[in-house]
């Protein structure tokens, strides 16, 4: 997983087709005619020992007659030929293969392999990068390459477009050029044998000339560094991603239906995974087009407030429906809004959100009431929509609508004009003019959604969460001894009092629960437990105790308790003649007649690992559906968003005289859970159900845990938590006791301390300009670093108030193939001489050898002497930078 020759990928200086052809409609013509149609500056060499030239260019017999190695190679020779081919580009030299053949995994050689394998490995033993099989090629306008098999070429622009599927890049591309769309990239991936969506993401996240990113996925076979790479882009650009296969149909390797790892579809989990990386999904090809509508033409406006405008009723429902159901709001109107439309609107006309103009209403009208809602301070955004009438002329319309735009210089506008053939001369006067326009009101309004939920998903991504309470200090210790204890009892379920004794070491109340082994036992330990009390069956094979009568309430004495238990037993062996009794739980019931039954889970998807599950729990949790999935590691905010997420997030509420439940003892549960899932990674199932919640906190009422051992898994977390084993304690030259230990994101109001102790002149080093203060935003991406990409050390310490203050900073962001690293450092003012800078850069040094970087460097301003000191006191060599005042402080670590 590694951008390395993708630069050649995208802007190759020579190109070879392998079975380019003369034959008209061959793969082989239509890669060289898209190629000399593009006009890339290089070299385009066709390879046929059929042809003396193909397509008016001299063709050559083989890769070895080639007259220069071509950076970039597109195969299309036949099946059986291609691994040759690509270990005759590998010994030539060449980076990177396009394979454009499809089916090669469903054909074998002469040594059995599968064809794809056979390629895999020839471009293995060169370092050679593979794009494809099945690929349809590549498309980068503004370079002139168009190395694809595609029936239309792309216009040049500032969106890229990823796609296993090659019909999607060609429906795509047709759409495209109809409504004057441009790329920057365009991308068919085929089989993803190397290249895929992760290597792409980290090109593109950076890439210059792309202005947004949008995905179609149809499967994703390994996780990769897919989650590391959508993280990283969705952090510089929008995002947006088409998921295929949403049917509730179970993969092969799932659990049947009924079993507790049922609970969560796939598709829910690869979800979570987008929302988790900032990533935008839409659903289906009119959300996607309608993706690239916006992402291409409209800037991006902040808010979920919409003002509809509007010349018929049936158009602007159509949009509020849309808008509402979609989790918008339509736009209050204040009364000087009001007031104004009053004045341009016909007599008596309601001036309410929608607007209605009427029927007849003027291109003067549209213009007037366009600028003045656009001028109220609720209102984020406008959608103009308009049918067609006999009185009006429908691109009159649209150029008082253009000309606001232009007047206002507003990239807020969004247009409907509904209609077919009556239409069509408006909307191509809105695509010159660059205002995105819909063919519905509903797909409008889903633009508009787009662009409001991206910038939801920005906005946690940076969201600085409150640090933890101080008291939660799990008791790792003592969980890992139950957790050992169940790796040695074959299946790895855990007794139910093991698994709320876990729970229980990392804070979470929990009922009490007692074994008993037979009817005659329930009847003692009944006694010693209390009354009343819950009776439970215990058997591993009994999924559903409810569904078989195997749990009973209310019971009030040791008669109830043992005539209970007598009955449960007759019953499973009436209609579970299979299923082992190994014994019942008792526990008292729990009075709290406020409490909300909850479920808290924790299932291990094969893609993405360990994930959470909250919803509304109870016997009909399956039938219910309530539920959202997140992933470890979980702060508060991001527990707040997993609740808010499900319907009974609302039933939480306190409702006329029924209090609230205390949503932040039940997120603090659930961060509690994710420590768990991080602390001990053997966990691959959890469920805590019910789990209850009123205005007095949280309590487990049951709860079951199934671990396994490790056996590769070690790495299973989709995102890398925060690394403790990296804290370190030391002391300065004064004999302060300080700790370095990596970022975290709660450290933002400590960092903003730090930057306004600093002085001038110490903030100018180290910003190459002078800085009086960091926005959140840039405060939050120094604070909120990718522990898989980037790395952060801070030297921290109690303050004179007894707060933990920041002394000083170092940080690293390594380039995703693992070469280089840069770094850069920042010491408080007033505590140089302390030994401090040394101390962190020396921290970073250790880190980054530990994780293999090749190199770390720091580009430092030439007058930053006192830098530049330390770093040839620790080994860096010195060299002339990219400006006249700067220099590269660089060394090398392996």
């Amino acid at each position: 997983m590694s951008v390395r020759n993708l630069d050649q990928l995208f802007e190759p200086r020579s190109v070879a087709v392998i079975g380019a052809s003369n034959v008209a409609r061959h793969v082989g013509n239509v890669l060289m005619r898209n190629l000399l149609d593009g006009g890339i500056a290089g070299p385009i060499m066709p390879v046929n020992p059929k042809y003396r030239a193909v397509a008016g260019v001299l063709a050559y017999r083989d890769v070895a007659s080639l007259p220069e190695t071509p950076e970039l190679a597109v195969v299309c020779s036949p099946d059986a030929s291609v691994a040759g081919v690509v270990e005759a580009l590998g010994a030539r030299g060449t980076a990177v293969a396009v394979i454009v053949n499809d089916g090669l995994a469903r054909r074998r050689d002469a040594d059995g392999r599968s064809l794809r394998e056979a390629v895999v490995e020839a471009a293995r033993r060169y370092d050679m990068r593979l794009l494809g099989p099945g690929s349809l090629g590549v498309l980068v306008p503004h370079t002139g390459l168009n190395a694809s098999v595609s029936h239309v070429g792309a216009l040049p622009g500032r969106l890229a477009f990823v796609s296993q599927s090659g019909a999607i890049c060609t429906a795509v591309l047709d759409w495209a050029r109809a409504k004057g769309i441009g790329f920057s990239h365009f991308i068919a991936l085929g089989d993803c044998v190397d290249i895929d969506f992760g290597d792409v993401l980290d090109y593109l996240g950076t890439d210059p000339d792309t202005s947004a990113i949008l995905l179609y996925i149809d499967e994703m076979r390994a996780r990769g560094n897919f989650m590391a790479a959508a993280r990283a882009a969705a952090r510089n650009k929008p995002v947006l991603a088409v998921k295929s296969g949403r049917s509730e149909g179970l993969r092969e390797d799932e659990p049947a239906p009924g079993t507790r790892g049922a609970l969560v579809r796939p598709d829910e989990v690869f979800d979570a995974a987008l929302r988790r990386a900032g990533v935008l999904r839409v659903y289906d090809i009119d959300e996607l087009f309608a993706a690239v509508e916006t992402l291409g033409r409209a800037r991006t406006f902040r808010g979920d407030h919409l003002a509809i405008l509007h010349n018929g009723g049936g158009t602007g429902v159509m949009a509020v429906d849309e808008l509402r159901l979609g989790g918008g709001r339509c736009a209050q109107l204040s009364a000087e809004t009001c007031a104004k439309l009053t004045a341009r609107l016909p007599e008596g006309a309601a001036t309410c959100n929608p607007l209605d103009l009427g029927v007849n209403a003027s291109a003067q009208r549209y213009a007037q009431c366009l600028k003045t809602v656009l001028g109220d301070p609720g209102v984020n955004a406008a959608l103009v929509v308009h049918a067609p009438t006999a009185t009006t002329a429908s691109e009159e319309i649209a150029q008082a609508v253009i000309g606001v735009a232009r007047e206002l210089k507003s990239a807020r506008i969004l247009t409907s004009w509904v209609g077919a053939r009556a239409m069509e001369r408006a909307r191509q006067l809105f695509a010159e003019a660059d205002l995105p326009t819909y063919d519905t009101p509903s797909s409008a309004v889903k633009a508009f959604l787009h662009v409001m939920n991206f910038h939801r998903n920005q906005e946690m991504l940076m969201q600085t969460p409150p640090s933890l309470p101080s008291e939660f200090q799990p008791d790792v210790a003592a969980a890992r001894t139950i957790v050992e204890r169940a790796l040695g009892s074959g299946d790895g379920l855990m007794t139910e009092p093991d698994a709320k004794a876990v729970l229980a070491a990392y804070g979470i109340p929990v009922v009490e629960t007692r074994i008993a082994d037979s009817v005659e036992q329930v009847a003692q330990a009944a006694g010693e437990t209390g009354f009343p009390l819950a009776l439970a069956v215990v058997s591993p094979d009994i999924a559903h105790r409810w569904d078989v009568g195997g749990v009973a309430l209310h019971l009030e004495s040791v008669d109830e308790v043992r005539a209970a238990a007598a009955g449960m037993v007759k019953r499973i062996g009436e209609l579970m003649p299979q299923a082992r009794v190994a014994g019942f739980t008792l526990q008292r019931m729990v009075p709290r007649t406020n409490a909300r039954q909850l479920l808290v889970a924790v299932t291990d998807d094969p893609l993405f690992g360990p994930v959470i599950v909250f919803g509304e729990g109870g016997r009909a949790v399956e039938v219910l559906g309530d539920r959202a999935v997140g992933f470890p590691p979980l702060n508060l905010p991001l527990a707040r968003e997993l609740i808010s997420r499900t319907r009974v997030y609302r039933r939480l509420q306190s409702h006329r005289d029924r209090p609230g439940a205390d949503i932040d003892a039940l997120c603090l549960a659930l961060v509690k859970v994710s420590q768990m899932v991080v602390d001990l990674p053997e966990i691959v199932e959890l469920d805590i159900n019910p789990l209850f919640a009123d205005e007095r906190g949280v309590i487990c009422i049951d709860a079951h845990m199934r671990v396994r051992p490790l056996a590769g898994r070690e790495s299973r977390l989709a995102i890398r938590p925060y690394p403790k084993g990296l804290e370190q304690v030391a002391r300065l030259r004064d004999g302060r006791e300080i700790v370095l230990r990596p970022i975290r994101p709660e450290d933002e109001p400590a960092h903003h301390a730090l930057i306004a102790r600093m002085s001038p002149e110490d903030l100018r080093l180290r910003f190459f300009s002078y800085v009086r203060e960091l926005r959140h935003a840039q405060m939050a991406r120094l604070t909120q670093v990718d522990y898989d990409r980037e790395m952060a050390f801070i030297a921290t310490a109690a303050g004179e108030n007894g707060e933990p203050e920041t002394l000083g900073v170092v940080r690293t962001v390594t380039d995703p193939d693992n070469q280089s690293a840069e770094f850069a450092v920042l010491v408080r003012s007033d505590l140089k001489g302390q030994g401090l800078g040394h101390m962190l850069m020396k921290r970073i040094i250790d880190d980054c050898r530990s994780r293999g970087t090749a190199e770390i460097k720091g580009l430092v301003l030439a007058s930053n002497e006192s830098m530049l000191g330390l770093a040839r006191r620790l080994g860096f060599g010195v060299e002339p930078g990219p400006e006249a005042d700067t220099v590269v402080a660089r060394l090398a670590l392996r």
